[in-house]
Protein backbone atom coordinates (compact mmCIF):
# COMPACT_ATOMS: atom_id res chain seq x y z
CA UNK A 1 0.00 0.00 0.00
CA UNK A 2 1.04 3.03 -0.85
CA UNK A 3 2.14 6.19 1.92
CA UNK A 4 -0.63 7.60 3.27
CA UNK A 5 -2.99 4.86 2.91
CA UNK A 6 -3.83 4.55 -0.96
CA UNK A 7 -2.57 2.35 -3.24
CA UNK A 8 -3.31 2.12 -7.05
CA UNK A 9 -7.16 1.39 -7.94
CA UNK A 10 -8.66 2.50 -4.55
CA UNK A 11 -11.91 3.90 -4.84
CA UNK A 12 -12.04 7.31 -3.44
CA UNK A 13 -14.12 10.87 -3.08
CA UNK A 14 -11.28 13.87 -4.56
CA UNK A 15 -11.96 17.32 -3.81
CA UNK A 16 -11.08 19.98 -6.02
CA UNK A 17 -11.12 24.08 -5.05
CA UNK A 18 -14.08 25.24 -5.65
CA UNK A 19 -15.86 21.96 -6.55
CA UNK A 20 -17.85 19.30 -4.94
CA UNK A 21 -16.26 15.87 -3.84
CA UNK A 22 -16.21 13.58 -6.79
CA UNK A 23 -15.98 9.95 -7.49
CA UNK A 24 -12.08 8.49 -8.35
CA UNK A 25 -9.95 6.29 -7.82
CA UNK A 26 -6.29 6.55 -7.46
CA UNK A 27 -4.53 5.87 -10.51
CA UNK A 28 -0.97 6.28 -11.94
CA UNK A 29 0.16 9.68 -13.65
CA UNK A 30 -0.22 10.23 -16.85
CA UNK A 31 2.99 11.20 -18.76
CA UNK A 32 1.71 14.71 -19.42
CA UNK A 33 1.01 16.19 -16.09
CA UNK A 34 3.96 17.38 -14.08
CA UNK A 35 4.59 16.43 -10.74
CA UNK A 36 4.12 19.10 -8.05
CA UNK A 37 7.24 19.05 -5.90
CA UNK A 38 5.90 20.71 -2.45
CA UNK A 39 2.92 18.95 -0.99
CA UNK A 40 2.09 15.20 -0.70
CA UNK A 41 -1.01 13.73 -2.69
CA UNK A 42 -2.01 11.77 -5.31
CA UNK A 43 -2.61 11.21 -8.79
CA UNK A 44 -6.77 11.11 -9.23
CA UNK A 45 -8.78 9.77 -11.70
CA UNK A 46 -12.19 10.93 -12.08
CA UNK A 47 -14.93 8.43 -13.10
CA UNK A 48 -17.48 9.89 -15.96
CA UNK A 49 -15.58 12.95 -16.60
CA UNK A 50 -12.22 10.58 -17.62
CA UNK A 51 -10.01 13.32 -16.27
CA UNK A 52 -7.26 13.25 -14.27
CA UNK A 53 -5.87 15.50 -11.40
CA UNK A 54 -2.99 15.81 -8.73
CA UNK A 55 -4.77 16.17 -5.35
CA UNK A 56 -3.49 16.66 -1.90
CA UNK A 57 -4.11 13.38 0.35
CA UNK A 58 -6.16 15.95 3.11
CA UNK A 59 -8.79 16.25 -0.07
CA UNK A 60 -9.09 12.16 -0.54
CA UNK A 61 -11.59 10.04 1.43
CA UNK A 62 -11.97 6.54 0.91
CA UNK A 63 -15.27 5.97 -1.53
CA UNK A 64 -17.59 3.72 0.60
CA UNK A 65 -17.39 5.14 4.50
CA UNK A 66 -18.41 8.23 2.74
CA UNK A 67 -20.71 7.08 0.06
CA UNK A 68 -24.09 7.76 1.89
CA UNK A 69 -23.29 11.31 3.23
CA UNK A 70 -21.60 12.57 -0.52
CA UNK A 71 -23.96 11.35 -2.73
CA UNK A 72 -26.51 14.10 -0.63
CA UNK A 73 -25.33 17.03 -1.96
CA UNK A 74 -25.21 16.67 -5.70
CA UNK A 75 -28.06 15.35 -8.06
CA UNK A 76 -26.57 16.55 -11.15
CA UNK A 77 -27.12 13.73 -14.29
CA UNK A 78 -23.12 14.13 -14.35
CA UNK A 79 -22.77 13.04 -11.18
CA UNK A 80 -25.23 10.39 -11.00
CA UNK A 81 -23.35 9.00 -14.03
CA UNK A 82 -20.12 9.07 -12.52
CA UNK A 83 -21.71 7.00 -9.89
CA UNK A 84 -23.28 4.01 -12.18
CA UNK A 85 -19.31 3.87 -13.27
CA UNK A 86 -17.86 3.81 -10.27
CA UNK A 87 -20.47 1.10 -8.84
CA UNK A 88 -19.68 -0.93 -11.97
CA UNK A 89 -15.42 -0.54 -10.98
CA UNK A 90 -16.43 -2.00 -7.38
CA UNK A 91 -18.64 -4.61 -8.69
CA UNK A 92 -15.78 -5.58 -10.98
CA UNK A 93 -13.41 -5.56 -8.39
CA UNK A 94 -15.34 -7.43 -5.82
CA UNK A 95 -15.68 -10.79 -8.57
CA UNK A 96 -11.52 -10.28 -8.97
CA UNK A 97 -12.05 -8.89 -12.30
CA UNK A 98 -8.69 -6.34 -12.68
CA UNK A 99 -8.74 -3.85 -14.31
CA UNK A 100 -5.80 -1.56 -16.01
CA UNK A 101 -5.30 1.37 -13.71
CA UNK A 102 -2.29 3.06 -15.62
CA UNK A 103 -2.75 5.42 -18.32
CA UNK A 104 -3.96 5.34 -21.96
CA UNK A 105 -0.94 6.24 -24.26
CA UNK A 106 -0.01 9.09 -25.25
CA UNK A 107 -1.40 12.61 -22.79
CA UNK A 108 -3.77 9.95 -20.98
CA UNK A 109 -6.72 11.61 -22.39
CA UNK A 110 -8.37 11.66 -25.95
CA UNK A 111 -6.76 13.64 -28.13
CA UNK A 112 -8.21 16.87 -29.23
CA UNK A 113 -9.31 17.65 -32.78
CA UNK A 114 -6.30 19.72 -33.84
CA UNK A 115 -3.71 17.62 -32.04
CA UNK A 116 -0.93 15.58 -33.61
CA UNK A 117 -2.98 12.28 -32.34
CA UNK A 118 -6.17 12.64 -33.24
CA UNK A 119 -5.01 11.63 -36.77
CA UNK A 120 -7.72 13.17 -39.91
CA UNK A 121 -10.83 12.33 -37.16
CA UNK A 122 -13.13 15.59 -37.49
CA UNK A 123 -15.51 17.30 -35.00
CA UNK A 124 -18.32 15.52 -36.88
CA UNK A 125 -17.22 12.24 -35.04
CA UNK A 126 -16.85 13.42 -31.44
CA UNK A 127 -19.51 12.45 -29.01
CA UNK A 128 -22.03 14.89 -28.68
CA UNK A 129 -23.26 16.57 -25.26
CA UNK A 130 -24.32 13.60 -22.53
CA UNK A 131 -23.19 11.03 -25.18
CA UNK A 132 -20.67 8.24 -23.88
CA UNK A 133 -17.71 7.48 -25.67
CA UNK A 134 -17.68 3.52 -27.03
CA UNK A 135 -15.82 1.43 -24.44
CA UNK A 136 -12.08 0.14 -26.28
CA UNK A 137 -12.93 -3.32 -25.26
CA UNK A 138 -16.47 -3.48 -26.19
CA UNK A 139 -17.30 -5.79 -29.21
CA UNK A 140 -18.71 -3.73 -31.90
CA UNK A 141 -21.70 -4.69 -34.54
CA UNK A 142 -23.26 -3.09 -37.53
CA UNK A 143 -21.56 -0.69 -40.03
CA UNK A 144 -17.49 -0.08 -38.55
CA UNK A 145 -16.79 3.02 -38.17
CA UNK A 146 -14.60 5.38 -40.29
CA UNK A 147 -11.45 4.73 -38.27
CA UNK A 148 -11.63 1.19 -37.95
CA UNK A 149 -12.40 0.73 -41.55
CA UNK A 150 -9.20 2.67 -42.57
CA UNK A 151 -7.11 0.51 -40.25
CA UNK A 152 -8.07 -2.50 -41.02
CA UNK A 153 -7.13 -1.84 -45.12
CA UNK A 154 -3.62 -0.81 -43.72
CA UNK A 155 -1.02 -3.60 -45.57
CA UNK A 156 1.47 -3.59 -42.04
CA UNK A 157 0.85 -5.66 -39.27
CA UNK A 158 1.03 -3.01 -36.57
CA UNK A 159 -2.69 -3.16 -35.09
CA UNK A 160 -5.09 0.01 -34.78
CA UNK A 161 -4.71 1.44 -30.84
CA UNK A 162 -8.90 1.63 -30.41
CA UNK A 163 -9.68 -1.57 -32.68
CA UNK A 164 -11.74 -4.15 -30.41
CA UNK A 165 -10.98 -7.51 -30.55
CA UNK A 166 -9.43 -10.43 -28.42
CA UNK A 167 -6.65 -10.78 -31.00
CA UNK A 168 -5.72 -7.05 -30.60
CA UNK A 169 -5.63 -7.41 -26.44
CA UNK A 170 -3.24 -10.47 -26.56
CA UNK A 171 -0.81 -8.71 -28.89
CA UNK A 172 -0.93 -5.36 -27.00
CA UNK A 173 -0.98 -7.27 -23.10
CA UNK A 174 2.95 -7.61 -23.05
CA UNK A 175 3.11 -4.54 -23.64
CA UNK A 176 1.12 -3.10 -21.39
CA UNK A 177 2.26 -4.87 -18.43
CA UNK A 178 5.79 -4.01 -18.90
CA UNK A 179 5.04 -0.23 -18.95
CA UNK A 180 2.81 -0.40 -16.31
CA UNK A 181 4.01 1.31 -13.67
CA UNK A 182 3.92 -0.64 -9.70
CA UNK A 183 3.39 2.42 -7.73
CA UNK A 184 1.67 5.63 -7.73
CA UNK A 185 3.21 8.57 -7.74
CA UNK A 186 3.86 11.10 -4.81
CA UNK A 187 2.34 14.31 -5.80
CA UNK A 188 1.71 18.47 -4.39
CA UNK A 189 -0.31 21.29 -3.96
CA UNK A 190 -3.55 21.93 -6.35
CA UNK A 191 -4.90 19.70 -9.27
CA UNK A 192 -3.92 21.05 -12.57
CA UNK A 193 -6.78 19.91 -14.10
CA UNK A 194 -10.82 19.77 -13.57
CA UNK A 195 -12.82 16.99 -13.16
CA UNK A 196 -15.12 18.82 -15.13
CA UNK A 197 -16.63 16.77 -18.36
CA UNK A 198 -14.90 17.71 -21.24
CA UNK A 199 -15.71 15.32 -24.17
CA UNK A 200 -13.33 17.65 -26.27
CA UNK A 201 -10.29 16.93 -24.50
CA UNK A 202 -7.14 19.42 -22.87
CA UNK A 203 -3.97 19.02 -25.00
CA UNK A 204 -0.21 18.28 -23.43
CA UNK A 205 0.03 21.56 -22.27
CA UNK A 206 -1.50 21.93 -19.16
CA UNK A 207 0.66 24.36 -17.51
CA UNK A 208 -1.07 26.92 -20.22
CA UNK A 209 -3.21 29.51 -18.35
CA UNK A 210 -5.61 29.89 -20.55
CA UNK A 211 -6.12 26.08 -20.86
CA UNK A 212 -6.15 25.51 -16.86
CA UNK A 213 -8.97 28.06 -16.72
CA UNK A 214 -10.76 26.15 -19.67
CA UNK A 215 -10.94 23.06 -18.08
CA UNK A 216 -13.52 24.79 -15.29
CA UNK A 217 -15.53 24.70 -18.37
CA UNK A 218 -17.73 22.31 -19.39
CA UNK A 219 -17.84 21.74 -23.21
CA UNK A 220 -20.72 19.42 -23.90
CA UNK A 221 -22.96 20.86 -26.53
CA UNK A 222 -26.06 19.96 -28.26
CA UNK A 223 -25.26 18.28 -31.82
CA UNK A 224 -25.11 20.51 -34.48
CA UNK A 225 -24.31 20.03 -38.77
CA UNK A 226 -21.32 21.87 -38.46
CA UNK A 227 -18.34 21.71 -36.64
CA UNK A 228 -17.46 25.24 -36.61
CA UNK A 229 -20.63 25.63 -34.84
CA UNK A 230 -19.89 22.90 -32.11
CA UNK A 231 -16.44 24.53 -31.53
CA UNK A 232 -18.10 27.84 -30.74
CA UNK A 233 -21.50 26.41 -28.73
CA UNK A 234 -19.12 24.10 -26.51
CA UNK A 235 -17.17 27.39 -25.82
CA UNK A 236 -20.24 28.90 -24.52
CA UNK A 237 -22.02 26.32 -22.32
CA UNK A 238 -21.92 26.39 -18.75
CA UNK A 239 -20.42 24.01 -16.44
CA UNK A 240 -22.70 21.06 -14.94
CA UNK A 241 -20.06 20.56 -12.42
CA UNK A 242 -20.68 23.73 -10.27
CA UNK A 243 -23.51 22.94 -7.60
CA UNK A 244 -24.74 25.60 -6.11
CA UNK A 245 -23.08 25.54 -2.83
CA UNK A 246 -24.97 23.86 0.32
CA UNK A 247 -27.08 27.19 2.56
CA UNK A 248 -27.16 25.71 6.23
CA UNK A 249 -30.82 25.79 7.40
CA UNK A 250 -31.72 28.77 9.06
CA UNK A 251 -33.48 28.59 12.44
CA UNK A 252 -36.13 30.83 12.58
CA UNK A 253 -36.62 30.73 15.97
CA UNK A 254 -33.35 31.09 17.44
CA UNK A 255 -33.02 34.93 18.68
CA UNK A 256 -29.20 36.46 17.78
CA UNK A 257 -27.31 38.01 20.41
CA UNK A 258 -27.22 41.65 18.81
CA UNK A 259 -31.39 41.45 18.89
CA UNK A 260 -31.41 40.31 22.52
CA UNK A 261 -29.41 43.51 23.58
CA UNK A 262 -31.80 45.53 21.30
CA UNK A 263 -34.30 47.40 24.09
CA UNK A 264 -37.37 47.05 20.99
CA UNK A 265 -41.13 47.86 21.06
CA UNK A 266 -42.81 46.21 18.42
CA UNK A 267 -45.31 48.51 16.30
CA UNK A 268 -48.94 47.79 16.51
CA UNK A 269 -48.87 47.53 12.26
CA UNK A 270 -48.43 44.46 10.26
CA UNK A 271 -45.60 43.99 7.78
CA UNK A 272 -45.50 42.07 4.84
CA UNK A 273 -42.68 40.65 3.16
CA UNK A 274 -41.95 40.15 -0.53
CA UNK A 275 -38.92 37.13 -0.76
CA UNK A 276 -37.49 34.97 1.35
CA UNK A 277 -33.97 35.22 -0.24
CA UNK A 278 -30.50 35.59 1.41
CA UNK A 279 -31.82 38.71 2.74
CA UNK A 280 -35.89 38.62 2.80
CA UNK A 281 -35.09 35.39 4.82
CA UNK A 282 -33.19 36.99 7.66
CA UNK A 283 -35.01 40.35 7.62
CA UNK A 284 -38.49 37.77 9.00
CA UNK A 285 -36.69 36.01 11.04
CA UNK A 286 -35.99 39.30 13.00
CA UNK A 287 -39.47 40.73 12.39
CA UNK A 288 -40.83 37.77 14.29
CA UNK A 289 -38.26 37.26 17.16
CA UNK A 290 -38.85 40.75 18.00
CA UNK A 291 -42.19 40.51 18.16
CA UNK A 292 -43.87 42.10 14.81
CA UNK A 293 -46.58 40.82 12.85
CA UNK A 294 -45.78 39.53 9.84
CA UNK A 295 -47.22 37.93 6.35
CA UNK A 296 -44.97 36.54 3.91
CA UNK A 297 -44.93 35.58 0.01
CA UNK A 298 -42.22 33.86 -1.91
CA UNK A 299 -42.14 32.60 -5.19
CA UNK A 300 -41.66 29.48 -3.99
CA UNK A 301 -43.84 28.64 -1.63
CA UNK A 302 -42.07 25.97 -0.07
CA UNK A 303 -39.78 28.33 1.65
CA UNK A 304 -42.24 29.94 3.34
CA UNK A 305 -42.94 27.19 5.75
CA UNK A 306 -40.51 27.15 8.62
CA UNK A 307 -41.82 31.01 8.85
CA UNK A 308 -45.27 30.11 9.49
CA UNK A 309 -44.50 27.56 11.75
CA UNK A 310 -43.09 30.68 13.83
CA UNK A 311 -46.13 32.67 13.62
CA UNK A 312 -45.76 34.81 10.43
CA UNK A 313 -49.10 34.38 7.58
CA UNK A 314 -49.13 33.16 4.36
CA UNK A 315 -49.89 34.97 1.46
CA UNK A 316 -50.59 33.31 -1.71
CA UNK A 317 -49.76 36.22 -4.22
CA UNK A 318 -47.64 39.39 -3.41
CA UNK A 319 -51.50 40.99 -4.02
CA UNK A 320 -52.70 38.99 -0.62
CA UNK A 321 -49.73 40.03 1.33
CA UNK A 322 -51.00 44.14 0.56
CA UNK A 323 -54.07 43.69 1.50
CA UNK A 324 -53.44 41.91 4.68
CA UNK A 325 -50.85 44.20 5.58
CA UNK A 326 -50.14 47.71 6.73
CA UNK A 327 -46.62 47.96 5.58
CA UNK A 328 -44.84 45.48 3.06
CA UNK A 329 -41.32 45.73 2.48
CA UNK A 330 -39.82 43.91 -0.98
CA UNK A 331 -36.64 41.91 -1.56
CA UNK A 332 -35.92 40.00 -4.61
CA UNK A 333 -33.64 39.69 -6.63
CA UNK A 334 -33.18 42.20 -9.74
CA UNK A 335 -34.56 45.11 -11.14
CA UNK A 336 -37.10 43.46 -13.49
CA UNK A 337 -38.63 41.18 -10.56
CA UNK A 338 -39.39 44.30 -8.47
CA UNK A 339 -40.78 45.34 -11.18
CA UNK A 340 -43.22 42.28 -12.13
CA UNK A 341 -44.09 42.43 -8.75
CA UNK A 342 -45.54 45.75 -8.50
CA UNK A 343 -46.87 45.61 -12.33
CA UNK A 344 -47.63 42.37 -13.09
CA UNK A 345 -51.11 39.48 -12.44
CA UNK A 346 -52.20 39.60 -8.94
CA UNK A 347 -49.16 42.31 -7.80
CA UNK A 348 -48.87 45.15 -5.59
CA UNK A 349 -50.81 47.56 -7.58
CA UNK A 350 -53.65 45.56 -7.64
CA UNK A 351 -54.12 46.48 -3.54
CA UNK A 352 -52.51 49.44 -2.79
CA UNK A 353 -54.40 52.06 -1.03
CA UNK A 354 -54.26 55.62 0.55
CA UNK A 355 -53.73 53.25 3.82
CA UNK A 356 -50.84 51.29 2.37
CA UNK A 357 -46.92 51.95 2.51
CA UNK A 358 -44.35 50.09 0.36
CA UNK A 359 -40.98 49.75 0.83
CA UNK A 360 -38.57 48.44 -1.83
CA UNK A 361 -35.37 46.81 -0.51
CA UNK A 362 -34.28 45.52 -3.56
CA UNK A 363 -31.02 46.39 -4.84
CA UNK A 364 -31.96 48.77 -7.75
CA UNK A 365 -31.09 52.00 -9.88
CA UNK A 366 -32.73 55.07 -9.27
CA UNK A 367 -34.66 55.56 -12.47
CA UNK A 368 -36.23 51.92 -12.00
CA UNK A 369 -37.04 53.52 -7.95
CA UNK A 370 -38.88 56.96 -9.39
CA UNK A 371 -41.12 54.01 -11.23
CA UNK A 372 -41.97 52.17 -8.92
CA UNK A 373 -42.58 55.68 -6.75
CA UNK A 374 -44.71 57.06 -9.40
CA UNK A 375 -47.03 53.95 -9.68
CA UNK A 376 -47.18 53.28 -5.76
CA UNK A 377 -48.15 57.18 -5.70
CA UNK A 378 -50.68 57.24 -8.44
CA UNK A 379 -52.57 54.47 -6.36
CA UNK A 380 -52.42 56.85 -3.42
CA UNK A 381 -49.96 54.66 -1.41
CA UNK A 382 -47.13 55.95 0.39
CA UNK A 383 -43.17 54.93 -1.05
CA UNK A 384 -39.80 54.81 0.04
CA UNK A 385 -36.67 52.83 -0.99
CA UNK A 386 -34.69 51.34 1.86
CA UNK A 387 -31.70 49.78 0.12
CA UNK A 388 -29.66 47.38 2.51
CA UNK A 389 -25.90 46.71 3.01
CA UNK A 390 -24.58 43.73 4.63
CA UNK A 391 -24.45 39.95 4.27
CA UNK A 392 -26.59 36.73 5.22
CA UNK A 393 -25.20 36.28 8.33
CA UNK A 394 -25.46 40.37 9.06
CA UNK A 395 -29.46 39.55 7.96
CA UNK A 396 -29.93 37.18 10.28
CA UNK A 397 -27.77 38.55 13.23
CA UNK A 398 -29.93 41.74 12.89
CA UNK A 399 -26.83 44.19 12.24
CA UNK A 400 -27.29 45.31 9.14
CA UNK A 401 -27.49 48.90 7.88
CA UNK A 402 -30.42 50.72 5.97
CA UNK A 403 -30.21 53.31 3.39
CA UNK A 404 -33.69 55.21 3.56
CA UNK A 405 -35.04 57.50 0.91
CA UNK A 406 -38.70 58.60 0.31
CA UNK A 407 -41.79 59.13 2.23
CA UNK A 408 -40.60 60.36 5.53
CA UNK A 409 -43.89 59.20 7.50
CA UNK A 410 -43.07 55.59 6.13
CA UNK A 411 -39.80 56.02 7.33
CA UNK A 412 -41.04 56.61 10.83
CA UNK A 413 -44.02 53.73 11.19
CA UNK A 414 -40.77 51.00 9.95
CA UNK A 415 -38.54 52.22 12.76
CA UNK A 416 -39.23 49.31 15.15
CA UNK A 417 -38.52 47.04 12.04
CA UNK A 418 -35.29 49.10 11.64
CA UNK A 419 -34.26 48.73 14.62
CA UNK A 420 -35.08 44.65 14.61
CA UNK A 421 -33.05 43.79 11.33
CA UNK A 422 -30.41 46.90 11.70
CA UNK A 423 -27.56 48.38 13.82
CA UNK A 424 -28.12 51.94 11.71
CA UNK A 425 -30.51 53.66 9.63
CA UNK A 426 -30.31 56.79 7.35
CA UNK A 427 -32.92 58.73 6.13
CA UNK A 428 -31.32 60.07 2.77
CA UNK A 429 -33.99 62.78 1.51
CA UNK A 430 -35.83 62.35 -1.76
CA UNK A 431 -36.37 59.13 -3.68
CA UNK A 432 -33.29 57.78 -5.70
CA UNK A 433 -30.35 58.81 -3.34
CA UNK A 434 -30.90 55.36 -1.16
CA UNK A 435 -30.52 53.37 -4.25
CA UNK A 436 -27.21 56.15 -5.50
CA UNK A 437 -25.63 55.71 -2.23
CA UNK A 438 -25.97 52.08 -2.37
CA UNK A 439 -24.72 51.68 -5.88
CA UNK A 440 -21.49 53.77 -4.66
CA UNK A 441 -21.11 51.23 -1.96
CA UNK A 442 -21.07 48.43 -4.28
CA UNK A 443 -18.89 49.61 -6.61
CA UNK A 444 -16.06 49.66 -3.95
CA UNK A 445 -16.96 46.44 -2.69
CA UNK A 446 -16.64 45.11 -5.78
CA UNK A 447 -13.34 46.69 -6.92
CA UNK A 448 -11.91 45.70 -3.42
CA UNK A 449 -13.51 42.01 -4.13
CA UNK A 450 -11.30 41.99 -7.32
CA UNK A 451 -7.68 43.12 -6.11
CA UNK A 452 -8.22 40.93 -3.20
CA UNK A 453 -9.27 37.61 -5.56
CA UNK A 454 -5.82 39.04 -7.64
CA UNK A 455 -3.76 39.46 -4.86
CA UNK A 456 -4.45 35.68 -3.89
CA UNK A 457 -4.22 34.36 -7.18
CA UNK A 458 -0.54 36.18 -7.53
CA UNK A 459 0.34 34.88 -3.92
CA UNK A 460 -0.32 31.21 -5.26
CA UNK A 461 0.81 31.12 -8.23
CA UNK A 462 4.45 32.69 -7.36
CA UNK A 463 4.15 30.15 -4.26
CA UNK A 464 3.73 31.74 -1.33
CA UNK A 465 1.33 30.24 1.39
CA UNK A 466 -2.42 32.41 1.27
CA UNK A 467 -2.53 32.27 4.80
CA UNK A 468 0.39 33.89 5.22
CA UNK A 469 -0.41 36.64 3.06
CA UNK A 470 -3.88 36.90 5.35
CA UNK A 471 -1.60 37.19 8.20
CA UNK A 472 0.16 39.57 7.16
CA UNK A 473 -2.62 41.67 5.79
CA UNK A 474 -4.52 41.49 8.93
CA UNK A 475 -1.47 43.40 10.74
CA UNK A 476 -1.55 46.32 8.16
CA UNK A 477 -3.63 49.55 7.43
CA UNK A 478 -5.46 47.50 4.71
CA UNK A 479 -7.05 45.55 7.28
CA UNK A 480 -11.03 45.40 7.54
CA UNK A 481 -13.42 42.75 7.86
CA UNK A 482 -14.36 41.93 4.23
CA UNK A 483 -11.06 41.35 2.91
CA UNK A 484 -10.20 39.41 6.20
CA UNK A 485 -13.20 37.19 5.60
CA UNK A 486 -13.33 36.82 1.84
CA UNK A 487 -9.50 36.15 2.11
CA UNK A 488 -10.80 33.70 4.65
CA UNK A 489 -13.39 32.16 2.00
CA UNK A 490 -10.59 31.88 -0.47
CA UNK A 491 -8.30 30.03 1.09
CA UNK A 492 -11.16 27.59 2.07
CA UNK A 493 -12.59 26.86 -1.49
CA UNK A 494 -16.27 26.52 -0.79
CA UNK A 495 -17.45 29.71 -1.40
CA UNK A 496 -20.79 29.29 0.65
CA UNK A 497 -22.97 32.40 0.21
CA UNK A 498 -23.14 35.18 2.52
CA UNK A 499 -23.28 37.70 -0.92
CA UNK A 500 -24.42 36.39 -3.96
CA UNK A 501 -21.72 36.67 -6.77
CA UNK A 502 -24.32 37.27 -9.42
CA UNK A 503 -26.08 40.38 -7.28
CA UNK A 504 -22.38 41.69 -7.06
CA UNK A 505 -22.17 41.81 -10.57
CA UNK A 506 -25.64 43.23 -11.15
CA UNK A 507 -24.63 46.11 -9.02
CA UNK A 508 -21.49 46.65 -10.88
CA UNK A 509 -23.29 46.87 -13.66
CA UNK A 510 -26.22 49.10 -12.72
CA UNK A 511 -23.23 51.59 -11.35
CA UNK A 512 -22.04 51.79 -15.10
CA UNK A 513 -25.26 52.60 -16.07
CA UNK A 514 -25.33 54.91 -13.70
CA UNK A 515 -21.96 56.67 -14.36
CA UNK A 516 -22.62 56.28 -18.29
CA UNK A 517 -25.56 58.44 -17.71
CA UNK A 518 -23.48 61.18 -15.83
CA UNK A 519 -20.59 60.59 -18.15
CA UNK A 520 -18.15 59.74 -15.41
CA UNK A 521 -15.44 57.21 -16.39
CA UNK A 522 -15.20 54.08 -14.19
CA UNK A 523 -12.38 51.84 -15.47
CA UNK A 524 -11.55 50.07 -12.44
CA UNK A 525 -15.53 49.34 -12.06
CA UNK A 526 -15.86 48.25 -15.94
CA UNK A 527 -12.70 45.74 -15.49
CA UNK A 528 -14.18 43.99 -11.97
CA UNK A 529 -17.47 44.35 -14.20
CA UNK A 530 -15.66 41.77 -16.24
CA UNK A 531 -14.35 39.27 -13.64
CA UNK A 532 -17.44 39.00 -12.06
CA UNK A 533 -19.30 38.58 -15.67
CA UNK A 534 -16.79 35.66 -16.40
CA UNK A 535 -16.96 33.91 -12.72
CA UNK A 536 -21.00 34.20 -13.78
CA UNK A 537 -20.92 32.41 -16.87
CA UNK A 538 -18.79 29.24 -15.78
CA UNK A 539 -21.58 28.80 -13.10
CA UNK A 540 -20.46 30.86 -10.16
CA UNK A 541 -23.05 33.25 -9.78
CA UNK A 542 -25.07 31.50 -6.84
CA UNK A 543 -21.77 31.25 -4.57
CA UNK A 544 -20.10 34.13 -2.34
CA UNK A 545 -18.57 37.20 -4.45
CA UNK A 546 -15.56 35.75 -2.90
CA UNK A 547 -15.51 32.97 -6.18
CA UNK A 548 -14.27 35.92 -8.44
CA UNK A 549 -11.12 34.51 -7.29
CA UNK A 550 -11.78 31.63 -9.50
CA UNK A 551 -11.80 34.20 -12.78
CA UNK A 552 -8.32 35.93 -11.15
CA UNK A 553 -6.51 32.25 -10.58
CA UNK A 554 -7.62 30.02 -13.55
Amino acid sequence: MAEGGYSVGDPVWAKLKGFSPWPGKIAVAPDHLKTPSKKKGYCVYFFGTENYAFIETQFIKPFIPHREKLTKANKSNQFKEALSVIDEYLRKRELGIEEDDSPPEGNGEEAAPDSPESGSKSDDELPAAGEKKPSKTAKTTGKPSKANSKAANKASNKTAPDRPGAENAKKRKPKEAKDKKPAVKRIASEATISPAPSPAKRSKETDDESDAFTSLINHSSAPSSTAGTKRVASLLDRPTLVMRPETPPLDVEQVSAALKQKNIQPSELRFGVLGLGVMGSGIVKNLLNSGHKVHVWNRSSDKCDDFVKAGAERGLTPSDVISAADVTFCCVSDPQVAKDIIFGNCGVLQEITTTKGYVEMTGIDAETSQDLADAIGAKGGRYMEAQVQGSKQQAEEGTLVLLAAGDRSLFDDCQSCFQAVGKNSFYLGEVGNASKMNLVLQLMTGVSMAGLAEGMALADRSGLQQKDVLEVLGLTTLACPLLLEKGRAIIEGGFQTQMALKHMQKDLKLSLTMSDQLEQPLPLTAAANEMFKHAKRVGYGDHDVSAVYIRARF
